[in-house]
């Protein structure tokens, strides 16, 4: 899978510490100039679906189970690889000092009702929520969040980038279609 970004979290210097390594599964699914999204009320940000690999869970088995949890979405299909964003950050618990976790982004189709979600309890803590937003306003939202927010989650950047790239690369092949 072709690398979007590599990113180095400004707080790293060295790379001596423990690291935690964990690969992650997201979703691209547009219905025009409208993405599936999860907003998440605790730090006021868009994010893709989709979330961690568990061991020995293929990449494409995760994507699936993890956007039937997080969105409710049916008959998941057409599955394309799109990129991999790479990424170095703080790692938050004592047992580790550093994350480096791999979201590989997949762009895929589903049926146009959703279905339950399967939220984890800190998912429905923080206000999480399956949404379709026009992608524009998606990107203005997650700039103003990071411009702003005292709140923001480290991913809102990785959003960001990959929201970003999606409308770069992804719109003008949908409207042409």
């Amino acid at each position: 899978m072709r690398l979007l970004k590599r990113t180095v979290h400004p707080d790293i210097s060295d790379f001596s510490g423990s690291v935690f390594y964990r690969e992650a599964a997201r979703a691209i699914i547009l219905d025009g100039d409208k993405i599936l999204m999860l907003y998440t009320a605790r730090y006021h940000d868009y994010t893709l679906p989709g979330g961690g690999i568990d061991e020995g869970e293929e990449i494409e088995a995760g994507l699936i189970r993890e956007l039937q949890e997080e969105t409710g979405a049916r008959h998941i299909r057409d599955i394309v690889p799109f990129g991999l964003y790479e990424e170095y950050r703080p790692w938050y618990k004592p047992d580790f000092d550093i994350m480096h976790m791999k979201s590989f982004c997949f762009t895929c189709r589903i049926d146009s009702q959703l279905g339950d979600t399967q939220l984890e309890s800190y998912e429905i803590q923080n206000g999480m929520k399956p949404v379709w937003i026009n992608i524009h306003e998606a990107i203005a939202h997650n700039q103003e969040t990071i411009a702003k927010s005292e709140k923001k989650g480290l991913s809102v950047e990785r959003e960001l980038f990959l929201l970003q790239c999606i409308r770069d690369e992804l719109l003008t092949v949908t409207k042409a279609v």
